[in-house]
């Protein structure tokens, strides 16, 4: 049996799209980790990349746009649109049986999987652009992932079934492209109808039997009964080329796929380089400097063009992930200010409160031991600076997976960890109840360290590199963690509380409306944090005059910030579902620690709603221009 082929350019474009297609498919589950509730991914890390997830991510997926521009100009210039057409007749094949039906499927299945495509490949260009990178878009390209996968699934099966073997293997056997069947003239098929009819006539006239020319559209068997007379070359149609094979045909069909293909990712390169968003940081006069209070009327953000994007993928915000976030900054010639604000639709406070209960005390949370707290914490604010050339995070500030660091542990909340190879990330991070003596923790990304004994026996979460910079804040937990050994698996012991209220009535008060739920927000001018001046150290005597059910604070502050750690001042105010973030730094504070704020520096935010580390996040960093 002669053994059936595909021409060559289908076959380069199809494998090179499978080739892309698998990396972008194991990079983007490996990214997808990282999103709320898909830690079970983690089950496929045996296959799943280590390295730069995002970058490879994003190079298949250039490449996916260009082969799909490059397929469909091959198939135009070599006439195989016919192998996917999807007409009448096969529209009413899906009602029959046999090859029919199936040929019908395989079409309508091409099809869905052209539609899907293209939704996958729009809709990562939304989210990677920062045009739309909504929740919305962000679930059509998970599920248009696993359509696609079930596509390969089904196309294997449909063609196994309609030729067995034989038609699977078609696919690594190639062959010359077919040249296309001659299109249909009308003007010159109206023309040879017209020479037959007139032929016919004389014939009549003189008494000799009507000629039948053999005409691919007309044959008739009456033709060959009696002996026909030869008919003039002139009106003998010229035969097709369908059945032969045309090298020069797909030779030239691919050199202008291949053209189109370039041309289209070239596109796509060049607009990612030259549409870097940006932030311009206005020279303003020190005495129009703002007051860090929160207020959002100050006159130098009144002058300011805000910079605007949508960030997703993070936890709680309404069961969304995502929050917009505007940016407004200025500077004095010594200082830089930023305001920051973001939707969130509750003042989320709470942060590890402690409840007595008739057994004794008990810490209010869910991950907090995995370091995955995502109901009771309080709400944060994030920035990152770095001076590295980069158009994405990934693979170099932030490597994904359950032990990104061979040598270390892995992490107890099974998501990925923040470190550089070399140098240092600025990190900033505000919270809500923990910043409210006026200071921004200062912190950075550095390379992994050292893990700790706590950290080796999964007592403590290992953080790969971040830390705080040097120096000492001024909150602190009000409880204690220390591992336990009474036996079974080595885990981690709270004890808790390390402070009691002096007096348990003005605390409950300065907490406000106290409601557990931590989906519901603190009512305005509530506190929740106690201070050394207004708290005792625990003692047996100082608990057993506290009643059961008494909510206490998980946050006690006192002392002062001091050194690296002391650089970033900032105030904060929430009101209608908006928080407003003002904070101030030196444009350069000499600190190795620290990345001057000048031109040519990228910059990334995100905010937290009551979670620990399922922050909101954006794909193309932010490039800082300072007048």
């Amino acid at each position: 049996m002669r053994q059936r082929k595909t021409d060559y350019g289908t076959i380069i474009l199809h494998w090179t799209f499978v080739a892309a297609f698998a990396v972008a498919l194991v990079t983007g589950l490996r990214i997808a980790t990282e999103s709320p509730d898909r830690t079970w991914l983690n089950w496929f890390d045996a296959v799943l990349p280590r390295g730069s997830a995002w970058v490879a991510h994003m190079q298949a997926a250039i490449v996916l746009v260009s082969v799909a521009i490059g397929y469909v100009v091959y198939m135009l210039r070599s006439g195989l649109g016919r192998r996917v057409q999807l007409d009448k007749v096969r529209v009413r094949g899906l009602f029959r049986r046999g090859q029919v039906r199936l040929s019908a499927v395989i079409a309508l299945m091409y099809w869905i999987f052209f539609v899907t495509m293209s939704g996958l490949l729009i809709s990562g260009g939304l989210l990677y652009f920062g045009f739309y990178s909504g929740y919305d878009v962000a679930m059509l390209h998970w599920v248009g992932t696993w359509v696609i996968l079930a596509f390969v699934v089904l196309h294997v099966l449909t063609q196994y079934k309609s030729g067995g073997v034989a038609q699977l293997l078609r696919i690594f056997r190639p062959a010359p492209l077919p040249a296309p069947p001659p299109k249909l003239d009308a003007v010159e098929l109206l023309g040879m109808l017209a020479e037959q009819s007139a032929r016919a006539s004389e014939s009549e006239n003189f008494g000799a039997p009507p000629e039948v020319p053999s005409h691919p559209l007309q044959p008739r068997a009456e033709a060959r009964r009696d002996r026909p007379r030869e008919p003039d070359p002139a009106m003998r149609p010229t035969p097709g080329p369908a059945r032969s094979r045309n090298p020069t045909l797909q030779a030239n069909a691919f050199v202008v796929a291949v053209a189109a293909a370039i041309t289209g990712g070239s596109l796509l390169v060049a607009t990612d380089r030259l549409t870097v968003d940006s932030v311009q940081i206005r020279r303003i006069n020190p005495a129009d400097a703002p007051i860090l209070d929160g207020d959002t009327s100050d006159r130098a953000w009144r002058g300011v063009k805000p910079f605007s994007l949508l960030t997703g993928e993070g936890g709680n915000f309404d069961g969304k992930g995502e929050a917009r976030i505007e940016i407004r900054a200025v500077h004095d010639g010594t200082y830089a200010y930023f305001l920051f604000t973001w939707q969130d639709a509750t003042r989320s406070l709470k942060h590890l409160p402690l409840v007595k209960e008739t057994d004794g005390w008990h810490l209010l949370h869910s991950g907090f031991q995995l370091g995955d707290e995502h109901q009771y914490n309080e709400d944060k604010f994030s920035v990152l600076f770095t001076t590295m050339d980069v158009t994405l995070a990934g693979g170099r500030t932030f490597h994904p997976g359950p032990q990104p660091v061979a040598s270390a542990p892995a992490t107890m909340s099974g998501r990925g960890l923040h470190y550089t190879a070399a140098g240092y990330a600025d990190v900033w991070q505000w919270k809500a109840t923990s910043s409210s003596a006026g200071w921004l923790d200062d912190a950075h990304f550095g390379p992994p360290a050292d893990p700790t004994p706590m950290q080796v026996a999964n007592v403590l979460p290992y953080k790969g590199g971040f830390a705080t910079d040097p120096g000492t804040a001024n909150y602190r937990d009000n409880f204690s963690v220390e591992a336990d050994t009474s036996g079974g698996p080595r885990r981690s012991r709270l004890i808790a509380p390390l402070r009691l209220p002096k007096a348990v009535a003005a605390t409950t008060d300065a907490m406000g409306d106290i409601d557990l739920d931590p989906n519901h927000g603190e009512s305005d001018g509530a506190r929740w944090y106690m201070t050394d001046q207004d708290s005792v150290p625990y003692s047996t005597d100082a608990d057993a005059r506290i009643p059961v059910g008494t909510v206490i604070p998980g946050v006690i502050l006192g002392g002062e910030f001091s050194g690296d750690r002391a650089d970033v001042r900032s105030a904060a105010r929430w009101a209608s579902g908006l928080w407003a973030l003002e904070v101030k730094r030196r444009l350069d504070t000499t600190s190795k620690f620290d990345v001057p704020i000048r031109s040519g520096v990228f910059m990334r935010v995100a905010a937290f709603d009551h979670s620990q580390i399922r922050h909101t996040r954006h794909v193309r960093p932010i490039r800082i221009e300072v007048e």
